[in-house]
């Protein structure tokens, strides 16, 4: 008659739970899967992005355009650190009126000279939640005519699993930075240009598992 034992039997099924739960739990917990879970890359879509201008003057208000190039950010929601660089099409900036764009780039930013507006965030005010809505001030530097410069942006970001969406507005003083004002004896702008930027793009963890 066969000896029977199921006591055992059972015993190397809860041994055998044990060890995938085990398992299961140190893949969740790895310091890879951690590092996945506490960074994100933020990777901007050109098509899916606008970078506007507006240009106050005495007699109306002139509004532009730029395309994104391409730009990607990583945010550490540990550290709060943030690295990475957005870059703008300097020649592809336009306004509606050939003679005025044609004046822009070759005078005024100089476009072939310097083809490339960037910028390079470095730190971050505000927490980034890693979904939902976050109102952040993001400082880094801002480049542009061959010259580097300071500056703070308003960030509204809303992260979904997969995606995100952003908005800000500032102010970019060109003619404080160094670069020339378009002004004539009739047309008198303003010395500082309205942006206004929304980025959309996917959204992917920073770092992956070996």
């Amino acid at each position: 008659m066969p000896l029977l034992l199921p006591s055992r039997r059972a015993g190397n099924f809860s041994s055998l739970n044990c060890e995938l739960g085990a398992i299961l739990l140190g893949l969740l917990f790895s310091p890879a899967a951690f590092a996945q879970a506490q960074q994100l890359r933020l990777q901007f879509d050109p098509a899916k992005t606008t970078v506007a201008f507006t240009l106050g003057d005495i007699l109306h208000t002139i509004h532009g355009s730029f395309r994104l190039k391409e730009g990607s950010v990583r945010y550490d929601t540990a550290s709060r650190s943030v690295d990475g660089t957005i870059l703008v099409d300097a020649p592809s900036g336009q306004s509606g009126n050939r003679s005025r764009d044609r004046k822009m780039h070759r005078e005024i930013l100089e476009s072939a000279r310097y083809p490339t507006i960037t910028f390079r965030p470095d730190k971050v005010q505000g927490t980034v939640a890693p979904m939902g809505t976050s109102t952040l001030q993001v400082h880094g530097i801002f480049s542009i005519h061959g010259s580097d410069h300071e500056l703070t942006v308003p960030v509204r970001v809303e992260i979904f699993p997969d995606h995100w969406i952003a908005d800000t507005h500032f102010t970019v003083p060109y003619v404080k930075w160094g670069i020339k004002n378009p002004s004539t004896f009739v047309l008198r702008v303003s010395e500082s240009v309205e942006i206004d930027v929304h980025a959309a793009g996917a959204n992917s963890a920073a770092m992956k598992a070996p």
